[in-house]
């Protein structure tokens, strides 16, 4: 869509520059003014009838030289400020991907520390496992901290 806008506007800015080329060359002729059949005045440079007052117009060419820099002028800064508002899209959908991102990872982390949380809640008893492969049984005092940090931890998770 910003392609098509900015192709539509450089052939707008070109046919512009065209325009003005070629009113510097036409600029010379003389321009006439008549009343024709219906009354209206009419502007000409080859009158439909005499008399035509000729009219003192003055005219200076056009410097196709400073029409073409202009040109290019408005070109560079056309394609600035494209290259800006792209890179300022790019950035901001960065921004949008990463905020998604930490919002899912957030989510995630919630999600593991509610279920930690629940386990631990209605379980009866927990363990931790041991080096040599057998479990260690919490005493109530133990298992009443673990839950209190699975809830601290759901918590800080959850905010």
């Amino acid at each position: 869509m910003l392609r098509a806008t900015l192709v539509s506007t450089l052939a707008k800015a070109a046919a512009a520059g065209a325009c003005f080329l070629a009113l510097g060359s036409a600029a010379t002729a003389d321009v006439y003014k008549y009343v024709d059949e219906q009354g209206n005045v009419q502007y000409t440079d080859k009158p439909r009838t005499l008399p035509a007052e000729r009219l003192n117009v003055q005219t200076r060419r056009t410097d196709t030289v400073a029409v073409q820099a202009r040109q290019a002028e408005e070109m560079e800064r056309m394609q600035a400020a494209s290259q800006a508002y792209q890179q300022n899209a790019q950035q901001r959908a960065a921004e949008r991907r990463a905020a998604e991102e930490a919002a899912q990872a957030q989510a995630e982390r919630c999600a593991q520390a509610r279920e930690r949380y629940e386990r631990y809640m209605t379980s009866q008893r927990l363990y931790e496992p041991l080096p040599d492969g057998e479990r260690r049984y919490l005493s109530d005092a133990e298992l009443d901290a673990a839950r209190a940090a699975a809830k601290t931890s759901m918590d800080e998770a959850c905010k």
